[in-house]
């Protein structure tokens, strides 16, 4: 399933200034509004159910608690801190949460990687067909597809949900970007995975003869900030399988996809 497309150099400056504008976040519970920036790419892992032990899933909800309460309070820093010292300690410990941050999620990738919990129903090509098709099928729809990785229980992708224009009638002048932003709306990254997974979940449910959830509730996502972050990320995304010992390049996984030419960065 590898697709290549248009060169990097054909990275939108659009897109890099949209990324440089937002931050990371990251969001754990289910039934609840991921946040979202307007214009935002954003990097989604998704798994199967039953692919994280229910321990492991109500330890890291505990951590994930006090990952909200250290992240409200940096906020609050931020909005506070007024003089250099305040502000160098402040990007000092917003330093020392973001490789929380990493570490929280290369434990969560471990576990998966590991495949010693639950099913692996997307090894069979049948399953991970229906899964690209339907990446594929929303692209130009509902985001514009970056790249994506489909291993045996867990999914990486990284997508831009699209605009959709709002009822908002009123002239509004170009040098008012901000104005403008607001007469636009988005295709919300939770109607995004709802129809992705819903949809997914139905048609392998009965290539396989099963019943009942196919998908775990709890995902990740992350708001990419610029463009080197893309690059990385996109990498981590297209070694994964590499990095599994599944295959020895990237190029070679049946299950991955980059718009662009992409020489993956060095790790």
């Amino acid at each position: 399933m590898l697709r290549k497309k248009h060169s990097l150099t054909g990275y939108a400056t659009t897109d890099i200034n949209q990324m440089s504008q937002n931050e990371f976040k990251l969001f754990y519970r289910r039934n609840l509004p991921h946040i979202q920036t307007p214009g935002a790419t954003l990097f989604v892992t998704f798994q199967l159910a039953g692919s994280i032990p229910r321990h492991v899933l109500a330890q890291w909800k505990t951590e994930k608690l006090q990952f909200d309460r250290e992240e409200s309070r940096l906020l609050r820093l931020q909005n506070d801190s007024g003089s250099a010292s305040a502000q160098h300690r402040h990007f000092e410990k917003k330093n020392k949460h973001l490789e929380w941050k990493r570490q929280w999620f290369r434990k969560f990738e471990r576990t998966l990687d590991s495949a010693e919990n639950g099913p692996i129903w997307l090894k069979d090509d049948r399953i991970a067909k229906v899964v690209a098709d339907s990446l594929h099928y929303r692209d130009g729809k509902m985001c514009r597809l970056d790249a994506y990785c489909i291993m045996a229980n867990h999914v990486h992708v990284v997508f831009t949900p699209l605009a959709i224009q709002s009822p908002r009638t009123d002239v509004v002048n170009s040098a008012e970007n901000e104005a403008q932003a607001e007469g636009l709306c988005y295709n919300s990254l939770s109607e995004i995975m709802q129809s992705l997974k819903g949809y997914t979940a139905y048609k392998a449910n009965r290539l396989l003869g099963r019943s009942g959830a196919f998908w775990q509730a709890e995902s990740y996502d992350h708001v990419i900030r610029d463009l080197n972050e893309w690059r990385r990320i996109v990498t981590y995304v297209l070694n994964n399988p590499v990095k599994a010992g599944l295959v020895d390049t990237w190029e070679k996984w049946q299950w991955s996809y980059c718009r662009l030419e992409f020489s993956p960065v060095p790790m």
